[in-house]
């Protein structure tokens, strides 16, 4: 693949880039200082509701917008700082009078509302651990997380309790109170909960945040493994440190800007990037509460004047499959930085954002367990286009290679492929899965925290991301990266994307097969599907070209937008599938 370096959109006339110089930043940047930015001193007590919204009331922003929610019709609502600071105080009021103790799990079963936004801070505020839960779930994937998890607070809608909670309600036995977000002020409340907004307004505006350390737990995520159980991370209330400090050295945030995360808050970024971070920033964030649609979202980016947008590759990927005759009936003079997360981004979908936005998107790579980015495309420089970047100031990240004896080293010369390796001790690393501490010591190794991920580093520092360790097919001694074969099916004219995956073959081991989901109004055909196998042949090679290719109408996704190659290999070898609970279109 064709390794492109783009520049990035110059920093508009009186602002200028958090990180200007890359090398710079790197040997002057400590995390000490970094907590310092935020709380100023050094006193061992930390919280992130604190960070985020006391922090921004105190030092006079109060009356700045911190979000803005937009609904199906196009209504706006706006919170401001303020608003959020008594409303968060107000929820932490109400878990004191249900009785629920310092520490107790908390989790919201809701979409993109302001009430996800109240509960979520005003738990951590309370010094409560807050769950947030895909609202997509169906009742056996929450039934699984709400055991986990320990959750003994609960706030959902009627129609989602109703459909999801209400038949598994008699098995969660830690589930003390549930918690009713009316959709309609007559809307009669199930038997067994209570209604949110009556305790709301009954609380008092005033709560001292709780004194809560770096070291104790604040969020609890679920992240699915391709077997078995789904794995419960938590983080520590010193991962806001990380948060805060990546939302400016990678995002590049600054105070009133405009930014628009669209990840759903059900997972990982929507809460450190779409919550928390972007928060410390003093900046607006916009809140989309439909999905997905091409012409809404051209439309907000538009009309909200949205200055920093964060988005996912399989976005960009169906934005580009809906063509630019829509991206061009808008412009966008205000965008100045786009970035990605959630799967590595396609060389062509950083070359498209230049096409169609005159500025490249900005890969980054993270994952639920690191909890903030690690490795990125910066505001400042170039970006090379199909790369995850360079890794992040006060990061220490390798590639890595098990040796003879069975210990880990990092790998000196450029472009050797090993696993993607990080020292630990940065803030927002996690701190466990929950009841599972051997699983937990097993990701460290040598003084190394294993991602699990492989790449390549090359002369410049910059990481290409090869695949899953458990995604990568070695054919006739080869070792074959889905994501390369991935990236060069998409440069075909018809193609919208593709999964790889590697089959059974009793003379290489393992040959390629590739899945193909077509751009709108291309037919498949024999004719076609043998074009894309000489165009896969003409820029790789037959050794490491497909040997077969399949048509599929929508190729299977988690909701958080990752394409699930495990899930194609398990249907084609007749595997168990494992945990689908987050696979898009799922109960």
């Amino acid at each position: 693949m064709s390794e492109h370096s783009i520049a990035s959109r110059a920093a508009p006339p009186g602002l200028s880039h958090h990180l200007a110089d890359y090398a710079a930043a790197r040997r002057s940047f400590t995390w000490e200082h970094a907590r310092l930015a935020l709380t100023g001193g050094s006193d061992p007590r930390l919280n992130i509701a604190y960070e985020a919204v006391d922090r921004q009331v105190q030092r006079g922003c109060g009356v700045w917008l911190a979000a803005r929610f937009i609904d199906r019709a196009g209504v706006r609502v706006d919170l401001t700082y303020s608003q959020l600071q008594r409303s968060c105080a107000r929820f932490a009021n109400v878990l004191g009078a249900l009785g629920i103790g310092r520490g107790a799990a908390v989790a919201t079963l809701l979409g993109r509302t302001p009430e996800l936004f109240t509960v979520a801070l005003g738990a951590l505020k309370a010094g409560n651990v807050f769950c947030p839960l895909f609202s997509a779930f169906g009742p056996e994937p929450l039934k699984t997380r709400l055991m986990l998890g320990h959750i003994q607070v609960l706030v959902t809608t009627a129609t989602f309790y109703r459909r999801k909670v209400e038949g598994i309600r008699a098995l969660l036995g830690e589930l003390r109170q549930v918690l009713i977000v009316r959709e309609d002020a007559n809307e009669a409340l199930p038997a067994g909960t209570t209604d949110f907004a009556e305790l709301l307004r009954e609380a008092s505006e005033l709560f001292q945040t709780a004194a809560t350390r770096d070291t104790d737990v604040a969020l609890l995520h679920f992240t699915s493994g391709t077997t078995g159980m789904p794995k419960g991370v938590t983080l520590t209330h010193a991962a806001v440190i990380a948060q805060h400090a990546t939302s400016e050295l990678v995002l590049d945030l600054h105070p009133q800007e405009v930014y628009w995360c669209t990840a759903d808050p059900g997972w990982v970024t929507g809460i450190a990037y779409g919550l928390i971070g972007p928060l410390t920033c003093a900046v607006t964030m916009i809140v989309d509460r439909e999905e997905f649609d091409p012409q809404r979202w051209y439309q907000i980016l538009a009309e909200e004047h949205v200055n920093v947008w964060y988005t996912a590759p399989t976005a960009i990927r169906m934005l580009m499959k809906a063509g630019t005759e829509l991206t061009r009936a808008h412009q966008y003079p205000h965008l100045r930085l786009m970035a990605s997360v959630g799967e590595p981004l396609n060389a062509e979908a950083v070359i498209w954002g230049v096409q169609a936005f005159g500025q490249p998107f900005h890969d980054t790579w993270w994952q639920t367990e690191t909890g903030a980015i690690m490795i990125a495309n910066f505001a400042a420089g170039e970006v090379v286009a199909g790369s995850m970047g360079r890794a992040v100031p006060g990061i220490d990240a390798a590639v890595v290679r098990r040796t003879a004896a069975g210990g880990i080293e990092a790998i000196d010369s450029p472009d050797e492929v090993g696993e993607i390796a990080l020292r630990p001790g940065w803030p927002s690393m996690f701190s466990g899965y929950l009841d599972n501490p051997e699983r937990y010591r097993a990701s460290f190794h040598d003084g190394w925290y294993l991602a699990g991920d492989l790449a390549r580093r090359d002369r410049e520092g910059y990481f290409w991301f090869i695949g899953r360790a458990d995604d990568v097919i070695k054919s006739s001694g080869h070792l074959i990266s889905p994501f390369e074969v991935e990236s060069a099916l998409m440069q075909h004219p018809a193609v919208a994307q593709a999964a790889v995956i590697g089959i059974p073959d009793p003379i290489a081991g393992q040959a390629v097969k590739a899945f193909v989901e077509l751009k709108s109004g291309v037919a498949p055909d024999e004719a076609l599907r043998l074009k894309i196998l000489g165009h896969a042949r003409h820029l790789l090679g037959a050794a490491v070209a497909p040997r077969e290719i399949a048509f599929s109408q929508a190729l299977p996704r988690t909701r958080s937008g990752k394409i699930m190659r495990r899930l194609l290999r398990a249907r084609e070898l007749g595997l168990p599938e494992g945990d689908l609970s987050t696979l898009e279109g799922e109960p």
